[in-house]
């Protein structure tokens, strides 16, 4: 196999390696976990050196197949977990064992300190940033400076995950547009650092890496790097890209308003446009796309996949005679088939893990609403799959507000593989949905792609169009989607009530 490609996703549980042909088709993955420590409320913290294992064990696997032969890969490049802060010396040694990654919230003592400088709003509508704001990397920064000023004194760079994986990879400290707009000091406008939110941090512009596009070659490996890989040193490195836009890239979101929709544990919609999708109250969150000129906005929900990994759990246990030898899912589809369309008026809020931005309180509870003595086990299935649709189909509208979506959503993730809910998707839409062999290797192909035109193997992205092959393609059918707008209001209040019903428990102490 002659000029292949080594992409890499750097995610929460894991990484995985992906080894594509030049044509961008994909060989062979492989994937490696690696655990997340919470040593205190709200801390959330990995071991870079694990990445930096995982990124080892899972090459030499490739490279150990039939399939994978080390002369043949040209180069490589990352997708990482957004907004963590890795800090390393002059040297590039690691500085601390573990680090707080996306989700850790630590910093309420910085945020509050910085938003007494800045507008919170203003802020946002220059950032961008729609998380929580601890997630964001500079209040992560100012912990580190206020709670262990002995390791801040020694920080000669914070690095992304995938910013640090580079560095060992060329021994080069870079990050790309795309990884330094989760920053919380990045003007997605300006395409950089600002000087009045650096300023307000009091952080010396000294610790942010230099911002390269995400297609730039760092170097080649190192001598110590291609060793440990067993791969050539000739071997380039692009600097790739944050996992949301690298899969927004591996998602064919290439052109203004191309939208898609991932199902996992938690689900988001995404859609790539020229402008930033900007909203200071439903704070969509955005980064600038590794695809030059472009950024993607997207909502969530924080509870999809394993809303209804819940209700598998829920209903079945691990004893349940009905799943010996049987795959849960494909059996909690034939239920859902059985119960018709709006599942009896039965109404599904998958807030089981709190509410996004998005959701009208971050306290929202979930629930089984308009219960009654005839539902049955298949109608709570199928309102599983409805509820978490209709979740999505709300929060959807925030980005049709700002942008002409495309004719159809692409659908990648673990959920897509049900051509049932991917129909109700269709439904409660009303759009065609679309499902191709890429799947759950949109991040993947999206740093492959990276690579590729960094390393001059593609002319452009637009090759990315020629890799997906249409699977399915699913269409509204009109009698279906009239039954979900005729529900949409009966949804709307419970997603109303739940929040108002979870700010209400917050307050009780038992």
């Amino acid at each position: 196999m002659a000029k292949a490609i080594l992409a890499y996703d750097l995610g929460t549980g894991g990484s995985k390696a992906s080894l594509y042909d030049a044509e961008g088709t994909c060989q062979e993955s492989t994937f490696v976990p690696y655990e997340t420590v919470y040593p205190d409320a709200g801390w959330h913290e990995q071991r870079p050196e694990d990445w930096w294992s995982a990124i080892v064990e899972s090459t030499r696997r490739l490279l150990g197949s039939a399939r994978g032969a080390s002369a043949d890969v040209e180069c490589l490049a990352l997708s990482g977990q957004s907004l963590a802060v890795v800090p390393v010396d002059r040297e590039g040694r690691l500085l601390r064992a573990t680090v707080p990654i996306w989700s850790d919230t630590r910093a309420s003592r910085q945020t509050a300190a910085f938003f007494e400088k800045v507008d919170r709003d203003r802020w946002y509508m220059a950032t961008g940033n729609g998380f929580p704001a601890e997630c964001y990397s500079v209040f992560k920064i100012m912990w580190y400076r206020d709670n262990d000023p002995g390791l801040f004194a020694r920080i000669d760079r914070i690095l992304g995950s995938k910013d640090f994986i580079n560095l060992r990879l060329t021994g080069k400290a870079f990050t790309d547009f795309s990884y330094a707009s989760g920053s919380g000091l990045y003007d997605l406008r300006g395409w950089g650092y600002s000087a009045e939110f650096l300023r307000a941090s009091g952080l010396p512009d000294s610790l942010l890496p230099e911002i390269v596009p995400s297609t730039r070659i760092l170097g080649t490996l190192t001598k110590e790097a291609a060793r440990a890989l067993g791969l050539p040193e000739s071997v380039k490195v692009a600097c790739g890209g944050v996992d949301n836009s690298c899969m927004a890239l591996g998602a064919r979101n290439t052109a203004e308003g191309r939208v898609y929709t991932s199902l996992g544990s938690s689900c988001w919609i995404a859609v790539s446009s020229g402008s930033p999708v900007l909203d200071p109250q439903a704070k969509p969150y955005v980064f600038t796309h590794v695809v030059p000129g472009l950024f993607t906005s997207a909502v969530s929900i924080f509870s999809g996949g394993s809303s209804f990994r819940w209700i598998r759990d829920a209903l079945f246990g691990p004893e349940a005679p009905e799943l010996r030898g049987r795959d849960p899912y494909a059996l909690m589809t034939e239920m859902a088939e059985r119960s018709p369309v709006g599942a009896r008026k039965l109404i599904f809020n998958p807030s089981l893990a709190g509410g996004s931005s998005q959701e009208p309180s971050p306290h929202i509870r979930g629930s089984f609403s308009g219960l009654d003595l005839r539902h049955t086990r298949d109608d709570l299935v199928r309102a599983g799959m409805e509820g978490i649709a209709m979740n999505l189909g709300a929060v959807l509208e925030i980005l049709r507000r700002f942008v002409p979506l495309s004719g159809e959503m692409l659908m990648v993730g673990g959920g897509s593989r049900s051509r049932l809910w991917r129909q109700i998707f269709a439904d409660v839409y009303g759009m065609d949905c679309v499902k191709t062999n890429v799947d759950q290797e949109a991040a993947a192909l999206g740093a492959a792609a990276v690579a590729a035109v960094g390393a001059g193997l593609w002319k452009g992205f637009e090759k990315v169009d020629e890799v997906h092959r249409i699977e399915s393609v699913e269409r509204p059918i009109p009698a279906h989607a009239a039954v979900y707008r005729k529900l949409a209001p009966a949804f709307a209040h419970v997603r109303g009530s739940q929040a108002a019903l979870g700010d209400m428990l917050r307050g009780i102490e038992i």
